[in-house]
């Protein structure tokens, strides 16, 4: 099958909104290298297009009509965007899910230690990673310290031009010819990859004691503070453009943030006077890194109950002129798909399982680019290249497809009429060759509610490295691809 690298389709004004989309999303990646950043970026950004709070409009118990926008957010960590349709919402939403958190490394409860006068934080490594590429390069503190009186300090070392950055340290090569000998995984000892913070004594107090009185004269914490925080280590310094021709972007976390943008650079850009039969929703989840657990990950509830929530605030409410001039005749509405007289009396619980499952969902992740530097670990037929477009991969998993979800045909052969018929550049592919391992995203989450799932993303290069690599032209597929699919109505 012939592969389009969309470069070569590219007129001048393509080439110029690329561009302007890719500073737009540089700006997004510096603002949010933490999920709680992410989240605050993503409903800044929605609530500058008229999206309203659904916590705010429950409290109010205003009902929710046809061209709404509201969003919902959990813990400051996951949220969820709505453009309400035309059509009854039982009918099914158009969900684009992506995820927010990325591999870093997360400070202890109690980190502040030192050693022959120097200053660490201790750390545990989150989601995967390759250990050594953290070593010997400029690293930055992110998160919030929750106080006793539950205040709430956010802290940002290592970003400003003047700000101090961290690092962990790494062995001379002088002195490492044994370690060199050793394995990968054995020569990196994840209990040594602490940040050192400083070396500085003052006066009669050890260096410890100066670090501690910084921290309390910025930022009014102590110690113990650190027992209520999240703090994050990640690389410092911004988004770059890649590449003597500026045709790539190297940045930090585009797992998955390239895909989180994209996808609500897509819902926000649906113009208010566009119309959808279907209610659309870009779904931003934490925890995926880590297998989707907790309260913020995707196997929680909270997504179930915010469609819940506008189920209730729509329910009694016809979804349009059409169902509001039968209802006041007291006629059913029959197979145009809108919800019927008598079934809106039905329980809240069969109206959320029959809204979730006929849906459809885009599960939106990054896919692995084909890197000719590691060939031998790709199957170049059924490989994710740069500049190729957006990227499907009907499954994912690792060796016999475990723990795969597996796309139906069906579902594969609309998606295919939908980019066609919106002129997307798309391409399909495998992670990986077969039997070098493989990996998992949300769409296994949702598929269990018995929707149409299937992974759809933005190839990177070096994935889950501090400095991943994407192409400015997949971003800009990326972002028509989600807009063709939220404004479908299969």
């Amino acid at each position: 099958m012939e592969r389009k690298n969309v470069w070569k389709v590219y007129n001048e004004a393509d080439r110029m909104a690329v561009e302007e989309l890719s500073f737009l999303y540089r700006h997004f990646l510096d603002a949010g290298k933490t999920e709680r950043e992410c989240i605050s970026q993503a409903v800044r950004l929605a609530k500058e297009k008229g999206f309203q709070d659904l916590q705010m409009l429950i409290q109010k118990k205003r009902a929710i009509k046809p061209g709404d926008k509201v969003y919902f957010t959990h813990m400051g960590k996951s949220a969820a965007f709505f453009k309400i349709g035309e059509g009854a919402i039982e009918s099914g939403l158009n969900i684009i899910g992506s995820h927010v958190d990325s591999p870093r490394l997360d400070i202890k409860q109690i980190p502040c230690y030192e050693e022959t006068g120097n200053v660490y934080l201790d750390t545990h490594y989150y989601g995967g990673i390759k250990k050594y590429q953290w070593f010997a390069c400029p690293l930055a503190l992110h998160g919030i310290v929750v106080k006793r009186d539950g205040t709430a300090v956010e802290i940002c070392i290592g970003e400003k031009e003047d700000d101090p950055v961290l690092v962990i340290t790494d062995l001379l090569p002088h002195l490492g010819r044994e370690r060199n000998e050793q394995k990968v995984k054995d020569f990196f000892d994840a209990e040594k990859m602490d940040v050192l913070v400083g070396n500085q004594p003052v006066g009669e107090s050890v260096a410890k004691e100066q670090i501690l009185k910084i921290l309390y004269e910025k930022y009014q914490i102590e110690e113990e503070d650190f027992l209520s925080a999240e703090l994050e280590v990640v690389p410092a310094g911004k988004a770059r453009e890649c590449g003597i021709d500026k045709s790539m972007v190297l940045a930090y976390g585009q797992d998955d943030r390239s895909c989180a943008f994209s996808s609500l650079t897509a819902l926000l850009e649906l113009g208010d006077h566009e119309k959808l039969e279907r209610t659309s929703c870009c779904l931003l989840v934490d925890k995926e890194e880590t297998g989707s657990n907790g309260a913020t990950g995707m196997k929680s509830r909270f997504f179930e109950n915010a469609v819940a929530e506008i189920l209730a605030l729509t329910k009694g409410c016809g979804q349009n002129k059409k169902m509001e001039e039968d209802s006041a005749m007291g006629e059913n509405i029959g197979q145009d798909g809108l919800l019927m007289q008598e079934d809106r009396t039905m329980p809240l619980d069969l109206r959320l399982r029959r809204t979730l499952m006929n849906s459809r969902m885009l599960s939106a992740d990054v896919s692995a680019a084909f890197d000719p530097m590691f060939e031998k670990y790709f199957e170049k037929k059924n490989s994710a290249y740069l500049a190729n477009g957006l990227v499907f991969n009907k499954y994912s998993g690792s060796g016999g497809k475990s723990g795969a979800n597996d796309a139906n045909p069906e579902y594969m052969a609309m998606l295919r009429r939908i980019m066609e018929g919106q002129h997307v550049v798309f391409q399909t592919a495998e992670l990986g060759a077969v039997d070098q391992g493989g990996g998992g995203t949300i769409a296994y989450i949702m598929a269990k509610y018995g929707m149409d799932v299937i992974d759809c993303g933005i190839a990177v290069l070096s994935m889950h490295a501090p400095w991943e690599v994407t192409s400015k032209a997949d971003l800009y597929e990326a972002v028509k691809g989600y807009k063709a699919f939220f404004s479908s109505c299969f």
